[in-house]
């Protein structure tokens, strides 16, 4: 497994590296700020490598919470987005002094799910974030909690370290947080020995997570294997490993066995796949057997005639999910028309599209080059060749 590991870690240009509440926050909630005097000392480390190196932070909430006082996680979305605002200024002050100890310059990055399912702004949030590393500057990306709204509720910004290492198209994803690991499980029902490599995160694998968070973060182990999920599919490696454990960094590029790896997926997809594979859907079309294997087994778009349901709000270009008629989901893809658009046509021939709407801008529900299946294959190419 060491070998595995090595061989992996050569390939490695870029790193994004994702730290947790739990990793950054006492237990009384404030801000440690002599945790991320460490965290940028290893980070240093990373840079002396010759690696560029960017960072999801959380922590801002945490922070927030401890300079208000406040003993659990507010409940309303207000009070979570104030405690945001004021945590936000500690917690980058403490990056920046922490990184300027070692001669490195941070620059702060705010994002929410709209600016990368947007595919515009996900292209102009990747220049930016290429510039800032051109620069030689250590990004400190966080979700914009004051003005988000279904971001908060996700899960303490795995999801958003799955999206910015896509997005980097990094090599590897470091997910630090309060474990050292996946652990199967025990035979009493608790946990068992830490899993070292996961091939592929499976219903079974998912299966192995709580999903509980803490009174200061949301993002449990689900949420984690699922950022995983997203990030081995786009081609990326992952490692879920224990922050507070010193030189986690240094020990993972050494190759030794801390944490759980989990390996990219075998054949890496584009880049326009490979952004549709991780934004957040907006609904989903299910569809008959055939479709399903016309899309699966012989590489087909989606007809109206292979649409059963619509489910969701979704618009022309939106990300939407493919599921069969058990209601297993195994593809996404950007589709040509509106919910309402689809569910007047299911079900009919493309021949019938004009007289159903009025017009017929497309024959297809999902074009097969904007389409990506999550099952047994994935679309073959370089993620650079299609920005």
């Amino acid at each position: 497994m060491g070998e595995q590991r090595q061989a992996l870690l050569q390939q490695v240009r870029t790193v994004v590296v994702k730290v947790g509440t739990t990793v950054l926050t006492g237990a009384s909630g404030r801000l440690d700020r002599d945790r991320i005097v460490l965290l940028a000392r290893e980070v240093a480390g990373l840079r002396e490598r010759g690696l560029r190196v960017a960072v999801v932070s959380s922590g801002a909430i945490g922070a927030g919470m401890g300079e208000l006082g406040l003993e659990h996680r507010p409940d309303t979305l207000p009070q979570l987005q104030a405690a945001a605002a004021v945590g936000q200024g500690q917690l980058m002050r403490a990056y920046d002094e922490a990184f300027k100890g070692h001669g490195l310059r941070t620059g702060q990055v705010l994002l929410t799910g709209d600016d990368l399912n947007n595919r515009l702004r996900y292209l102009n949030a990747r220049y930016t974030l290429f510039a800032l590393l051109d620069f030689g500057v250590v990004p400190i990306i966080n979700e914009n909690d004051t003005t988000s709204v279904d971001e908060i509720a996700f899960g303490d910004n795995d999801f958003l370290a799955a999206q910015v290492t896509n997005l980097l198209q990094a090599e590897l994803l470091i997910i630090l947080t309060a474990t050292d690991g996946l652990r199967r499980l025990a035979p009493d029902g608790g946990l068992g020995e830490r899993i070292d490599v996961v091939a592929e995160v499976t219903d079974e694998v998912l299966a192995l997570a709580s999903g509980e968070g803490t009174a200061l973060g949301r993002g449990g182990m689900a949420s984690k294997l699922q950022a995983a999920r997203i990030a081995a599919r786009s081609g990326e490696a992952v490692i879920i490993a224990d922050g507070r454990q010193a030189g986690v960094l240094a020990a993972v590029f050494a190759a030794k066995p801390v944490g759980t790896l989990f390996l990219p997926s075998a054949r890496r997809m584009a880049s326009r796949k490979s952004w549709i594979a991780t934004v957040r859907p907006k609904g989903r079309v299910r569809v008959d057997e055939g479709a399903r294997r016309a899309l699966v087994e012989r590489g087909r778009s989606l007809l109206p005639s292979g649409v059963v349901e619509v489910r969701g709000r979704f618009q022309r270009g939106d990300v939407v999910e493919l599921e069969d008629g058990s209601g297993r989901v195994f593809g996404r893809g950007l589709t040509n028309y509106s919910s309402e658009e689809v569910a007047q046509v299911r079900g009919r021939k493309t021949s019938e599209i004009a007289a159903t709407l009025g017009a017929k801008p497309y024959d297809e529900v999902v074009h097969r080059n904007h389409m990506v299946i999550l099952e047994g294959r994935s679309a073959p190419g370089s993620r650079r060749d299609d920005p």
